[in-house]
């Protein structure tokens, strides 16, 4: 029970992978990708898409944004626009908190 984050082993993640992570449909990635153009995923000659960690980590950026903080996507647009370096911070801050909150609850159900 060490408190470590995941190594990921993989380099492109498809589409239903990434949106199944989120709990989203496949549908709603590719429509924000084109409302966000930070998302650019790879796709091959046949059109699927598959993308990289980066383009993960700007995914769970809108996502945070657009659920759990209940902004509009033109709300979520304007703010990383706006300030994008401290609204990443931010989000880190928070996915750090969230991972030490869990972390927590793992020691106490042991205890």
């Amino acid at each position: 029970m060490a408190f470590k984050e995941p190594k990921s082993e993989k380099h492109y993640y498809s589409i239903g992978e990434v949106a199944g992570k989120f709990g989203l449909a496949p549908s709603t990635l590719r429509f924000w990708e084109k409302e966000f153009d930070t998302i650019k995923p790879f796709k091959n000659k046949k059109g699927d898409r598959f993308y990289t960690q980066e383009d993960i980590d700007h995914l769970s950026l809108i996502n945070h944004l657009v659920k759990e903080r209940g902004m509009t996507l033109k709300g979520a647009k304007t703010k990383i626009k706006e300030n994008k370096t401290e609204t990443e911070n931010t989000f880190e801050i928070v996915q750090k908190l969230q991972m030490i909150k869990s972390y927590l609850l793992e020691i106490k159900d042991e205890l």
